[in-house]
């Protein structure tokens, strides 16, 4: 595989409807008040899900578990700074910040650790995409220090898991069974807690929320399920800036969903990620 090549048409695809069911799934979170219960629920729906994929697929090589492991490690650190970040500042604040400092961090660290060296095109993709999610933080207040470290060290977190990902997926000989795997045992800490300690709500919930966070769980396995199938097909970082386009998709839906102005802050962010789309795609 040459990294440097034009994404194919399929990898495109499939990460551009990864990004539509990541800003899917994140809406229907975003519509459950109680984030707690929300998180759970969307726990037990990847658990459910990923639990199918590990007994039918493939066991993953050893050569991948130091890496899958420490991917579920990384998904620790980013749900708590994730949670912070929703403490400290509005969605529309860091979510986008944190989203458009990943995929400039995926692709140093991708070029340092697999020697995956894009050509200009795509490098200048990678920078245009990033250019118009950060766009998207001016469409609100500016955020504050706290949440702005909180929002890039989220970045952070992401850009990790995605370059250990994309090594340890390719390692796998299995992705559908490092998928499951990786799905399973990252859900697993939020619904314990909430088990344990907000057991009582969770039995009170009405089935509609039931159902909506368990849909939400299940979307969010084939969200990360298919960037992990395209991670083995090509690049990281323009993979990963693909990935983040859900930001642009996630504001249509807070317009047509929730009502939320669109503005022109946003036509901005979206003519600037499209742009970024085509560099991306030309050798």
């Amino acid at each position: 595989m040459d990294p440097s090549s034009t994404l194919s048409l399929a990898v495109t695809l499939a990460v551009i409807a990864a990004a539509v069911t990541h800003a899917a799934w994140n809406a229907i979170a975003h519509g459950i008040k109680d984030q707690t219960l929300a998180f759970a629920l969307i726990g037990v729906g990847g658990i459910a899900v990923g639990i199918p994929l590990v007994i039918l697929a493939a066991m993953p090589h050893a050569d991948c578990w130091p890496y899958l492991l420490g991917s579920v490690a990384i998904h620790v650190f980013y749900n708590l700074l994730l949670m912070q970040c929703y403490r400290l500042g509005e969605f529309s604040q860091v979510y986008p910040l944190a989203r458009g400092t990943s995929p400039l961090v995926v692709t140093i660290l991708a070029a340092i650790f697999i020697h995956e060296h894009l050509a200009l095109p795509q490098i200048a993709g990678v920078l245009v995409v990033s250019a118009g999610l950060a766009t998207l933080v001016l469409a609100g207040r500016r955020p504050g220090r706290a949440a702005f470290a909180a929002a890039v060290g989220t970045g952070l977190t992401i850009a990790a898991y995605t370059t250990v990902d994309g090594v340890g997926v390719r390692l796998s000989g299995s992705p559908v069974g490092y998928i499951g795997w990786l799905m399973v045992l990252e859900s697993l800490c939020v619904p314990m807690f909430a088990a344990f300690r907000r057991r009582d709500v969770l039995l009170k919930q009405p089935k509609r929320i039931l159902l909506a966070g368990l849909a939400a769980g299940a979307l969010s396995v084939l969200a990360y399920g298919l960037v992990l199938w395209a991670q083995t097909r090509g690049a990281l970082a323009p993979i990963a800036a693909l990935r983040e386009t859900s930001v642009i998709f996630g504001a249509i839906i807070g317009t047509l969903i929730f009502r939320e102005p669109f503005g022109r802050t946003r036509i901005t962010a979206t003519v600037l990620v499209a742009a970024g789309i085509v560099l991306l795609n030309l050798s």
